[in-house]
């Protein structure tokens, strides 16, 4: 089955994050068996999404892996100017929502998948799809705790996040975030009598504000990403019931992108003692504030000399690397298993998360060239 056709059946699956992904799985595991590829499926403890994991070729080597996740951002809101969950062609562009982030890279593992089925693998070739990548790489943890326990790991990975086909060595971790902050109710005449929790909150929005000017000014730096350095960002300040009442609870979420320099344990450390400043500095019992991590995802920085890096370059033809602002489960892969890996795969992540995604034909198919000159080294 050409990649072509495997994209236009993925993109039908509507699996937004918030939503199942399972019959899209059950579709590849499905196909994938058809060609003598045995799968495992790793769900989640209600059953409603699974992570599905592959391999041709011999059991007992260590192999390349392709990873991709089947989850997509909602199309709520956004202005489609076309179905966003059918694959519609046009001026060489594949247009639907998934199509670069990312399943355009997935459907061409599945392809080389099958066309792996066919030949005579000295090394195999892993396929690994996960779910819940957009919330945070939530979904891939299960599948990671399967490798671990694997007596037998792959030697790298390819995660085909769209990176225009070039090969990213690296990537920012990321840690989200929230400041709990508790006051004391009041009627809004009486005020000063009570404690406003959304004044905890602009003040610990300052703080972070404050926490980043810092860091511009002193910290790491690294001008292989457009930001070059780690970021602290308030996404979103929320509390209150009526203007006439002084709110008693407010929440301020946020977010840390760290450099492989930068601890994230060390910032929050920071922003907590911070936060207990603030509260002092109230003279008010009933002030609180309460800084708890809701997800993260370490970093990826794979040396220049590693072997993956020469591998993939190899592959696609290039000559440099590049290092991307957007996470994936590659400093996952990297730091809980020890599995070098590369970030490589079609499209670019300016159209990701848009109205009218799409990837280029000539995208994908360079995508499945590399693909291609993969199974030759593996054969």
């Amino acid at each position: 089955m050409k990649t072509r056709a495997i994209l236009e059946r993925l993109i039908a699956y509507e699996t937004v994050s918030r939503d199942s992904n399972k019959a899209l799985i059950d579709w590849v595991a499905d196909l994938l068996a058809i060609h003598g590829i045995a799968s495992t499926l790793i769900p989640n403890v209600d059953g409603t999404k699974a992570n599905l994991y592959a391999t041709i070729g011999p059991m007992d080597r260590a192999g390349v892996m392709l990873s991709g996740h089947t989850d997509v951002v909602p199309v709520d809101g956004q202005e489609w100017t076309r179905p966003p969950f059918t694959l519609t062609e046009a001026d060489g562009r594949l247009y639907g929502r998934g199509t670069c982030d990312m399943k355009g890279f997935c459907a061409s593992a599945i392809s080389a998948a099958i066309a792996a089925s066919k030949r005579d693998l000295c090394t195999p070739l892993h396929l690994a799809l996960s779910y819940d990548e957009e919330i945070g790489c939530i979904g891939v943890r299960s599948l990671i705790d399967m490798l671990a326990d694997a007596p037998v790991r792959p030697a790298m990975c390819i995660v085909g996040e769209p990176t225009h086909m070039a090969v990213a060595s690296g990537h920012k971790g990321k840690t989200a975030l929230r400041a709990k902050c508790f006051g004391q109710e009041g009627h809004s005449a009486l005020a000063p009598l009570a404690m406003n929790a959304l004044h905890l909150a602009v003040d610990f929005a300052q703080a972070v504000r404050a926490k980043q000017a810092e860091i511009i000014a002193t910290g790491h730096k690294d001008g292989d990403y457009d930001v070059p350095y780690t970021t602290l960002h308030v996404g979103k300040i929320a509390g209150g019931e009526a203007l006439n009442i002084v709110p008693n609870y407010a929440y301020v979420d946020f977010e840390i992108r760290n450099l492989a320099e930068d601890d994230p344990q060390g910032i929050i450390a920071y922003l907590r003692k911070a936060a207990a400043d603030i509260v002092a500095n109230t003279g008010h019992s009933a002030a609180r504030i309460e800084v708890n991590e809701s997800w993260s995802y370490p970093g990826l920085l794979t040396p220049q000399d590693a072997e993956v890096m020469g591998f993939v370059k190899s592959l696609t033809g290039a000559n440099g690397s590049i290092k991307v602002a957007f996470g994936t489960e590659g400093g996952l892969f990297s730091t809980r298993l020890g599995i070098p890996t590369v970030i490589c795969g079609p499209g670019s992540m300016q159209q990701g998360h848009k109205p009218d995604e799409f990837v280029s034909v000539e995208q994908l198919s360079a995508c499945d060239a590399m693909l291609g000159k993969l199974l030759d080294r593996l054969s």
